[in-house]
């Protein structure tokens, strides 16, 4: 069996070597395409591909049900059946696992399941390079210089398992990162999209985007740490509430362990996290969005289950109308904390707030900040979920509906929890791309937030 066997036909031979009691076969066919440039030219491109097989062996016994995972890359003819074997030694050798159950059973097959794999190819950016090339035009002749690098991936994953499923998923994931810098490197602003095919993306907007964000940078003001009205632009706010709903697990919630337990026993579901009528959600089906309409668990841990792969997903609202409405959980967290199933999915959205752009609201402030980013964020205590980090390229000070100016960076102290609660505006749902965890979670549509005392602890020298 070589890299050209059919991916199904490897799902299906791993199955057929299996002995455990139950198998599951993840097998992932990866392809990328890339750009990158720096100083207004293109600097590299290339395409990658590569195969990744995931198997999970299952053995039942006498104090319950252990499993074995086992992952690799390359995997040829040769190493097949080493790999499953693998597998289920590491399950006949592991204590029962706490969050057995059985395979899922009775999902429809994916109709596509024994096509050829989706790839990317540099053909993607077909029509984004040539814009790019002009911007660079522009933003030479403009006395700025633009950095950064577009990277296309397509992920097909084929899911079998030893009760009958058979399905398939194609996630396009495309992402934009550009600088850009005057010339003595003295300024700098940033901008990032999130694109499914890079059709949607506008470099001459980016460019002039960050050509008036340079315009400001001229003017340079010192500001004290302290508490500041702020706008938070889309991208902030995703990577704040990406962070909340890796935290948002059930089991710690009803353990005591996070800011989302209740005092004296159980979570905090139906409590209301703003006065806003803001829902955050994900949906598989998502428009533009778009993700696996079904589990992909590629490891256990405390918001997923390798036993509950293939599961179907459907849309899910995290917060409703400014209440608590559902927190992450697997088929096993959710019998033991009395909980609806809801697993987490591979997009969110924040919606509820109004029309005004980030634009208008600035016109709106009459004195305050305005973001451009956040970086480094790392969490400093679970019970109250208090994150601290940094801002990054580009902090604004807003006077009468206008910016005056570029600002000092600072270091931050925050609960997205909190600012839920605190936050007294909210603009129009874009789609974004998070700065922080865009290696991670790149599906994310948010508006702007207004925040009227956002918490800078502390003047940074960052960048």
């Amino acid at each position: 069996m070589s890299r050209t066997s059919k991916p199904h036909e490897i799902v299906e031979r791993a199955l057929e070597l299996s002995t455990a009691d139950s198998c599951v076969v993840i097998a992932d066919e990866h392809s990328s395409a890339n750009l990158r440039w720096a100083g207004n030219a293109l600097t590299t491109n290339g395409v990658t591909r590569g195969r990744t097989l995931t198997v999970v062996a299952t053995v039942d016994g006498s104090e319950g049900t252990a499993s074995g995972v086992v992952s690799r890359s390359a995997v040829t003819a040769d190493d097949l059946e080493p790999l499953v074997r693998a597998a289920e030694a590491a399950a006949r050798g592991a204590a029962p696992a706490e969050d057995a159950q059985p395979l899922v059973e009775q999902v429809p097959a994916s109709p596509d399941f024994t096509d050829a794999p989706e790839e990317t190819s540099s053909a993607v950016f077909a029509d984004f390079a040539p814009a790019l090339g002009e911007a660079f035009a522009r933003a030479r002749a403009g006395g700025r210089e633009l950095y950064g690098f577009a990277n296309h991936e397509l992920t097909s994953t084929y899911l079998g398992t030893s009760t009958g499923l058979r399905l398939r998923h194609d996630q396009p994931n495309g992402t934009l990162e550009l600088n850009a810098k005057s010339p003595d490197r003295s300024r700098s602003a940033w901008a990032g999209r999130s694109t499914r095919d890079f059709k949607d993306v506008d470099p001459a907007l980016l460019d002039a985007e960050l050509a008036g964000r340079l315009g400001w940078a001229e003017r340079r003001i010192d500001l004290p740490a302290g508490r500041y009205e702020t706008l938070l632009p889309p991208t902030a706010v995703a990577d704040l509430l990406i962070y909340q709903l890796w935290s948002s697990t059930a089991r710690d919630a009803a353990e005591g362990r996070t800011v989302f337990s209740k005092p004296g026993g159980g979570t905090r579901i139906g409590e209301t996290l703003s006065p806003l009528p803001l829902t955050l959600r994900s949906d598989p089906n998502e428009p533009g969005l778009e993700s696996a309409p079904f589990v992909i668990a590629h490891s256990s841990g405390d918001d997923a289950s390798v036993f509950d792969n293939g599961l179907p997903l459907s849309a899910t609202d995290w917060v409703r109308d400014g209440k608590l409405e559902h927190l992450v959980t697997t088929r096993h967290s959710a019998a033991l904390t009395g909980l609806p199933v809801a697993p987490g999915a591979g997009n969110l959205i924040l919606d509820g707030g109004g029309e005004r752009s980030l634009d208008e609201m600035v016109s709106a402030t009459a004195r305050g900040l305005l973001l451009t980013c956040l970086w480094y964020i790392r969490e400093v205590d679970p019970a109250t979920l208090l994150l601290t980090g940094l801002t990054r390229d580009g902090v604004y000070l807003v006077e009468n509906g206008e910016v005056v100016g570029e600002v000092n960076n600072f270091r931050f102290n925050e609960s997205p929890v909190d600012l839920l609660s605190r936050t007294t505006e909210a603009g129009r749902t874009e789609k974004t791309l998070p700065r922080e965890w865009g290696d991670w979670f790149t599906r994310a549509a948010m508006p702007a937030l207004r925040i009227p005392d956002f918490n800078m602890s502390s003047v940074s020298q960052g960048v």
